[in-house]
């Protein structure tokens, strides 16, 4: 093909009929092909990038292989489709490639007693982000065209040999195109094939940066105290576990990230869909065995995945034949040449038939797919269609929610690139005066996005999107149509302030954290809403606590104690044992702070000791009685925590009790940095900070009790760990 074909003044008819052209070669499975497609629009190309993975790759989950012989069998997902961003540290298209494959190796099926199994089929991988090689020094760019060079000794070399069974996707723009074949002349002759997208040049971007990692916890900077987590959001396990069975389309509170939601819309049926109903009723009626395995208009990839979703032993045989009904009407729809309009509805169809599944908690890797797809055919066919808005709003829900299911990093940030392109487009389509709900809750959900999206990459910008989408949102959504989600956006921009509060202007954000946190808390009646009014007056506390580190320090600590043990009111043991255990944790460590003011008196501080002790011991004592997959704390942080409160009290001079009592608190102490030493063998630096704790208290035994009370102390240490202890006393 050409480059300077692509002057058409029909640009969508022309790159529909390349991406088909272009989907249809990498369907084939070949071995062996590289393929080059020519972009200047990143806009589109991100959507046909998107639209080949979600379509092609099969992600985590359970599909069904289809080996040589015929018998199906069923084997972990591997993708046949991976989407990998160019290293622009070391841009090396192929030995990337043989680096996932040496981290993520092709697994072995239909091994048995007699047979010794096989490999699945190597992917084929797309390479995106040439274009940011632009903003790069002369030197990487010199070495990426360098790297291509060398491609005949990648091809021919031993080290290289599982590319050999591959293909690539080479995304470029026409300048990298033209570099490519100038200076890569090796590489132009391994081409298979060209695939040119009409569009404008659109300037490149910061999103295709490689992603670094980012955790929502931060640590708190204690000085000698030991470093402890205040979470923002301690019920966000809760709300986790309640979205994995609960997942509903319409309902968008959460805390720290909200749920996405749909439009909010009423269903309305499409103009043929009674007949389509008749249809399946008809066809339901015959109680036949029905077949995929014949069609020939439906994509193999949606007719498997539906296939995938079937379950034999259902009780609810309508769950089996409906969608497969569906299917079989949308082939019949495509063979008599029906109109775009009724393909798209027959697809919609199909789309909302999983969505309810999904609503109802079956959000399996196979229904999200089986939706995606669906929904991006119903687009494909009918792109001018009055619900349009509300199918790209379901498909970044969706998108969402595939990033909510296991995954790894690179994948999880594609999710969610792809959910906020599919916000924005909804956005670009609706408008906030004639449809304010609508576009109140998509910006709702694209500020939870972005949110997401500050886990993996840019998080002080992504926070500031997401600042901006939830305060959009609010402009529509307000307290008097509807003044609970307006309190959930309030929420969830507080949460928002207090992330962006981590990177610059603490003060500032805290204070607008503060103000959201209040303005949701005054719509939530303590009496209905218990557990939301407990939620948000931790975060409160949370917000308090870090304004404390900048200013006024006594008065913002008091006022988080007081709103902390506000919200154990209602996070109680009984009702929520994870998030009372967070807020017992955040509690004592606010006494802590406040005990160790220079302004506080030794009487008050040692109250103050007492109650922070006390808060630990709940905290932990929860901790323990839970799984620690539902915690949102460190466990071994708390103990050495609690360890310290009790070594601080007894050795502060304003302490008055008797030796037993000395002996009790020390003893206290040294128990809990030990049970941390235990669990902290996996983290060197955690260990040694904790084992010279147990040294400063083995010391504290002797100076405050004798030599009997060194005795004590080392009679209740670990033997193995005497040697070293010995040596330091």
């Amino acid at each position: 093909m050409s480059v300077n074909d692509t002057a058409h003044s029909d640009n969508f008819a022309w790159n529909r009929q390349v991406y088909h052209r272009l989907k249809l070669a990498l369907s084939l499975d070949l071995r062996r092909q590289i393929f080059l497609a020519v972009c200047d629009d990143l806009h589109l190309r991100n959507q046909v990038a998107a639209r080949l993975h979600s379509t092609l790759a099969y992600p985590v989950g359970q599909i069904l292989y289809q080996p040589l012989d015929g018998q199906a069998t069923s084997t972990p997902a591997y993708p046949r489709l991976v989407t990998l961003r160019l290293n622009l540290s070391e841009p090396n298209p192929i030995a990337q490639i043989n680096q996932w494959l040496a981290n993520y190796p092709p697994p072995i099926v239909g091994a048995s007693k007699d047979t010794p199994g096989r490999p699945l089929p190597i992917p084929t991988f797309q390479i995106v982000g040439v274009e940011q090689l632009t903003k790069q020094p002369v030197a990487v760019q010199r070495l990426f065209l360098h790297n291509l060079r060398l491609s005949e000794q990648y091809f021919s070399s031993q080290e290289f040999s599982r590319f050999l069974e591959s293909s690539l996707l080479l995304w470029v723009s026409r300048p990298w195109l033209s570099a490519i074949q100038q200076s890569a002349p090796q590489f132009w002759r391994w081409r298979t094939g060209i695939f040119v997208f009409a569009g404008e040049p659109t300037p490149t971007t910061h999103n295709s940066d490689y992603p670094e990692r980012f955790s929502t916890s931060r640590s708190l900077d204690l000085g000698n105290f030991e470093q402890s987590i205040l979470e923002e959001s301690a019920i966000e396990a809760e709300l986790k576990e309640a979205a994995a069975t609960n997942l509903k389309f319409a309902d968008d509170f959460n805390l720290s990230s909200e749920i996405p939601t749909t439009a909010g819309r009423q269903e309305t049926a499409p103009a043929n869909e009674p007949q389509q109903q008749e249809y399946v009723a008809n066809r339901a009626s015959e109680n036949k065995s029905l077949s995929l395995s014949s069609l020939s208009y439906v994509s193999k990839e949606l007719a498997q995945l539906v296939t995938a979703t079937i379950n034999p032993k259902a009780e609810d045989r309508e769950d089996n034949w409906q969608p497969q009904e569906i299917l079989l009407q949308i082939e019949e729809l495509h063979s008599q040449e029906a109109s775009q309009e009724t393909l798209a509805a027959a697809y919609h169809q199909l789309g909302n038939l999983y969505r309810l599944r999904i609503e109802q908690g079956q959000s399996t890797i196979e229904n999200l797919m089986v939706a995606i797809l669906a929904y991006q055919e119903a687009i494909a066919h009918d792109e001018a269609s009055p619900q349009l808005p509300d199918i790209l709003n379901d498909l970044g829900t969706l998108y969402w929610m595939l990033y909510r299911t296991p995954h790894s990093s690179e994948e999880g940030q594609t999710y969610i690139e792809q959910g906020i392109e599919f916000y924005q487009l909804a956005l670009k389509l609706i408008s906030p005066q004639t449809h304010a709900e609508t576009y109140a809750r998509v910006q709702n959900n694209l500020g939870t996005a972005y949110g997401d999206l500050a886990r993996f990459s840019h998080p002080a910008e992504n926070w500031q999107q997401a600042v901006s989408a939830y305060s959009e949102a609010l402009r529509y959504r307000t307290a008097e149509t509807d003044p609970l989600k307006y309190a959930a956006c309030q929420n969830n921009l507080g949460t928002a302030y207090w992330h962006l509060a981590q990177y610059h202007q603490p003060i500032v954000h805290l204070q607008q954290a503060i103000a959201s946190y209040n303005e949701a808390l005054a719509h939530y009646s303590p009496e209905q809403e218990p557990l939301k009014y407990g939620m948000i007056q931790n975060n409160i506390g949370t917000a308090y606590w870090n304004l404390a580190q900048y200013e006024q320090p006594a008065e913002n600590l008091r006022l988080a104690i007081d709103v902390y043990r506000e919200a154990l009111k209602y996070r109680t043991p009984v009702h929520v044992p994870s998030a009372c255990a967070a807020t017992q944790n955040n509690l004592g460590t606010a006494y802590w702070h406040l005990a160790n003011l220079s302004q506080t008196t030794k009487d008050v501080r040692q109250k103050l000791l007492q109650l922070c002790i006390s808060a630990y011991e709940e905290a932990i004592a929860l901790a323990h009685s839970l799984n620690s997959a539902s915690l949102s704390f460190d466990v071994f942080a708390a103990h050495n925590n609690l360890g310290l409160a009790h070594y601080q009290l007894v050795t502060d001079n304003a302490f008055n009790g008797d030796k037993a009592m000395r002996s009790q608190h020390l003893e206290a102490a040294l128990d809990n940095h030990l049970q941390a030493l235990n669990g902290l063998n996996q983290q060197p630096e955690a260990y040694q900070t904790t084992f010279a704790y147990v040294v400063k208290t083995i010391r504290a035994f002797h100076s405050e009790l004798g030599i009997q009370g060194q005795n004590l102390a080392l009679s209740k240490v670990p033997s193995q760990l005497l040697p070293e202890i010995l040596t330091k006393l």
